[in-house]
């Protein structure tokens, strides 16, 4: 199997080929996830959750992200690595590229930021300087304080335009991919058609580019909360690799995800 780049990514898109992407956190996940042909893989500031038990993603620190990123980098040396830059680690630009640059030595083929706007000029900075970078709209659980909990972005007319601007926004600044969390469907589906840049849903409806699970979750383990938009691949599976091997083939048919895990 050829290495997968921000390139093959984004020829996915142009060729209508779905992309099938997953967190992990360590290097025997990450083996077992590009075994089964995950396109790529995402080190998420939700270990704060799934790993470290907190409530929100907000206590996790750059650090706690790079050890994390080395693991699954050892356990799937050809595989396409994002890592999510936590909270506050890139308020400035400064920060930014100094925290970008850890992640990237770590492993990372590519950093994640929550925000709109905000964002451009930092974007900037880092595209130049050699870092790609992967935009997030939609629901930003770093600001889950601001926006009063996890609910779903977008569903205003006025909200809605604005993420349409941003998003455009942000590949305009050099961003070369965007996550869409928790979103309307139809919102997603206009934003996926401005875009060149594959987008790459949760909670955001079928006509995203690519979709992404925490793995927690697609696998059964989370105990207290399942979100809407989660199928647990375990029901009718008799081993992980099974239940990955499934998921991938759900998000590349389109058969994943069905109305009931999607936002109107």
């Amino acid at each position: 199997m050829a290495r997968t780049t921000i390139s093959s990514l984004t020829k996915m898109k142009a060729d209508g080929e779905k992309i099938a992407s997953v967190t992990a956190y360590d290097s025997s996940f990450a083996r077992v996830f590009a075994d089964c042909g995950m396109d790529f893989m995402l080190i998420g500031d939700s270990l704060g959750m799934t790993l470290q038990g907190e409530d929100s993603t907000v206590p996790v620190s750059v650090a706690d992200v790079a050890y994390h990123t080395r693991g699954v980098r050892k356990g799937a040396p050809e595989a396409f690595v994002m890592a999510d830059m936590p909270f506050m680690s890139y308020s400035t630009v400064e920060d930014a590229c100094l925290n970008a640059a850890e992640l990237m030595r770590a492993g990372a083929n590519m950093v994640k930021l929550e925000g709109g706007d905000w964002l451009l000029d930092t974007i900037k900075a880092l595209q130049q300087r050699g870092v790609p970078v992967c935009a997030h709209l939609g629901l930003l659980p770093q600001s889950v304080n601001v926006l009063g909990g996890y609910k779903v972005q977008g569903r205003e007319q006025g909200q809605a335009e604005s993420t349409v601007r941003q998003a455009l926004a942000l590949e305009e600044a050099g961003a070369q991919m965007l996550v869409l969390e928790c979103v309307p469907t139809e919102l997603a589906k206009l934003i996926t058609e401005k875009l060149h840049i594959p987008t790459i849903g949760i909670g955001a409806g079928p006509y995203t580019d690519g979709q992404i699970l925490v793995m927690h979750d697609m696998l059964g383990i989370t105990s207290d909360y399942m979100p809407k938009f989660v199928k647990n691949y375990m029901q009718d599976a008799g081993d992980i690799q099974t239940a990955m091997r499934n998921y991938i083939a759900e998000v590349k048919s389109g058969e994943f995800p069905q109305p009931e895990h999607c936002f109107a």
